[in-house]
């Protein structure tokens, strides 16, 4: 299958009540180079110029822009622009879904007998972290699935279909802060509610997965086209088997991962992929707008 090229805008704005004498900013914006992704151009353009600025790499290897502005402003932009070209995701093969495959017990067992798996991350990605502690009720919620010696496969997707089913996508209901057992409570939530509760689940059961952030392609409304600024940032979650390597499956739209998504970071949980973090002197209140485009190239 032929690569798909996009062109991707993301731009962030802060505009402050007060004049901010002095920010340090790590933008996480820079899409990963993958296998199945190629970065065929990028710009990250700040405004004002910072002071300093340079590039580096986290302990995940996800690009991350450090830079400092040093003078007073009352604005500040940062605009990412990029043509990514995505290829198919590694193919799963049929026979893969054969209940007497890789059963999730296995997968268990196999990480905790070698930490090394995939240089440590697999066994790195069943720790809890802040934002996923280990939750009494999301072991209990995803428990039906894990029956003795289910097909490690079978048994994630259907943890990630249980949630597209179970909860409703409804951005009013909650924040950046929420807790994965408020999530549960609740019954509804966004893309990055849905993702800390799919690694709760999994994690919970000792099994490693990882939190992803980036873009997916939404279809225009019929007979309408495709507006830029409309976009939005996405969040799904890649799970872990010696047998098939980092799975990426999409509880929010019950699905896995295609050429539609474009990877920009990945990590424990949303803490390690914020696209735009930092600490200011002044500001006073502060406005937060976001825009991102998706675009067919």
């Amino acid at each position: 299958m032929t690569g798909v090229r996009y062109n991707v805008e993301h731009v962030t704005r802060y505009d402050y009540a007060a004049p901010v004498s002095q920010s340090w900013q790590l933008a996480r914006l820079t899409p990963r180079s993958l296998p199945w992704q190629r970065l065929l151009s990028h710009s990250l353009q700040i405004d004002p110029p910072p002071a300093e600025r340079h590039d580096a790499a986290d302990s995940f290897g996800n690009t991350v822009t450090h830079f400092g502005l040093h003078g007073a402003h009352r604005l500040l932009r940062v605009r990412m622009q990029c043509s990514v070209e995505v290829d198919a995701r590694p193919v799963l093969l049929p026979d893969s879904f054969a209940p007497q495959t890789e059963a999730w017990e296995s997968v268990r067992q196999q990480v905790q007998d070698d930490p090394q798996l995939d240089g440590l991350a697999a066994a790195r990605m069943c720790e809890p972290t802040p934002l996923v502690p280990l939750s009494e009720a999301a072991f209990a919620y995803a428990a039906p699935v894990f029956t003795p010696g289910r097909n490690w496969l079978q048994a994630v997707g259907a943890v990630m279909q249980a949630i597209h089913r179970d909860f409703e996508f409804n951005p009013d209901t909650t924040t950046v802060s929420t807790s994965v057992d408020e999530v549960l409570a609740q019954r509804s939530g966004v893309c990055q509610d849905f993702a800390h509760l799919m690694l709760a689940c999994l994690r919970a059961h000792h099994l490693p997965a990882r939190y992803v952030s980036g873009y997916l392609l939404t279809e225009a409304p019929s007979g309408q086209a495709r507006l830029m600024g409309v976009d939005a940032s996405h969040a799904w979650v890649a799970a872990f088997s010696p047998q098939h390597g980092w799975v990426e499956f999409d509880p929010t739209n019950d699905q896995l991962a295609d050429q539609r998504y474009i990877t920009l970071a990945w990590g424990a949980d949303f803490a390690d992929v914020v696209p735009l973090r930092g600490v200011i002197l002044g500001g006073g209140e502060q406005t937060l707008d976001v825009s991102v485009s998706v675009m067919p190239a």
